[in-house]
């Protein structure tokens, strides 16, 4: 009985990691310009990851094989946002400037410091 409810747990997992994975895949494909791209991939994709191990993570039971895959979640968690933001704040640097108002067209905002440091 309880094997067929974490059966089921992680079927349910899966098809939501999954699903998370192919929303932001269609993200970058269909949005505008690069920030929208990033938000959708960056958001979608530290989802779908963290609900695929999770689902892992009851296949595998209590084992070293579960620690492991613990502590790639908690790499993945904090790593994936960072990223995202890393290489947006390095666009922002390199001129790259987001679609903005009705006829998404590119923002005058100014792009700070040039050495990439935040302001």
């Amino acid at each position: 009985m309880i094997e067929m409810v974490l059966d089921i747990a992680t079927g349910v997992l899966l098809a939501g990691g999954s699903f998370f994975l192919l929303v932001g895949s269609i993200g970058v494909l269909r949005l505008p310009d690069f920030y929208s791209r990033m938000h959708a991939a960056g958001v979608t994709d530290t989802l779908g990851a963290e609900l695929i191990l999770l689902a892992m993570i009851l296949q595998t039971g209590f084992s070293l094989i579960t620690v492991k895959l613990i502590a790639i979640g908690f790499f993945m968690f904090f790593t994936s946002p960072t990223s995202t933001h890393a290489v947006a704040n390095a666009a922002w640097a390199a001129g790259v400037r987001p679609l903005l108002g009705k006829d998404l067209k590119p923002g005058d905002g100014e792009a700070g410091p040039k050495d990439g440091a935040a302001s």
